[in-house]
């Protein structure tokens, strides 16, 4: 079976012709000047083709790009990219989706991640994950959700905006090893109709009150 298409980033610069972002490139460093860990982009999708561009363009959205300071691509050495295996090196930047699925009464639900997982075991997180062929940002992340927790709001209609994007790599710190994953990571707010207490459908499932957090 022929393994599925993966939606990759792409980058502009100063209206430059897009390019394919690299395995070993900083995307936020890329747009980054005075602070090189975070950034405001125009993002969207585009024939299977994840766009980045420092300038608006059709069906593009504004969204906050950060990274943490001791993001692995960050701080890899000449030497440490160069010793990366071909299948690696080769990848390219993939895309994933995170869905913040917020209640009429002000709950964000997140679910928690398996105790033998090898990247961030038994912490609560948003659900989410990969983007499939062919789907868009809030397909993928519906999915996404539907799959993790049961709750199926797919044609539902609901209001949605990107909270911001986060490129994350794997393993998360370079005294873990180098890197084998690179990641554009799109947040999504997305806004239910329903109560959290409608929304508990059981299982590995928190709906936290953020009516007293601060803004994100």
């Amino acid at each position: 079976m022929a393994s599925a298409k993966r939606v990759l980033v792409y980058l502009s610069k100063e209206a430059s012709l897009l390019q394919r972002a690299t395995f070993v490139q900083g995307v936020t460093g890329f747009y980054g000047t005075e602070n090189p860990d975070g950034v405001t982009v125009n993002c969207g999708l585009d024939h299977n083709r994840f766009i980045i561009s420092d300038r608006p363009f059709n069906g593009s959205r504004k969204a906050e790009l950060q990274r943490p300071a001791f993001c692995p691509i960050k701080n890899l050495s000449a030497e440490q990219a160069a010793s990366l295996p071909e299948e690696i090196s080769g990848r390219g930047v993939d895309v994933g989706v995170a869905i913040l699925l917020e209640s009429v009464n002000k709950r964000i639900l997140l679910t928690r991640r398996s105790k033998g997982l090898h990247i961030f075991p038994n912490v609560w997180v948003p659900p989410g994950g990969h983007m499939e062929d062919g789907e868009e940002l809030l397909d993928a992340g519906l999915r996404e959700l539907q799959e993790e927790t049961g709750i199926s709001l797919r044609g539902a209609n609901l209001p949605w905006s990107i909270l911001g994007l986060w490129e994350s790599a794997s393993p998360p710190l370079l005294s873990r090893g180098l890197p084998t994953r690179h990641h554009i990571v799109t947040y999504l707010l997305v806004s239910s109709n329903e109560t959290h207490q409608e929304l508990q459908v059981g299982g590995q499932i928190l709906l936290v009150d953020i009516t007293g957090a601060p803004v994100l």
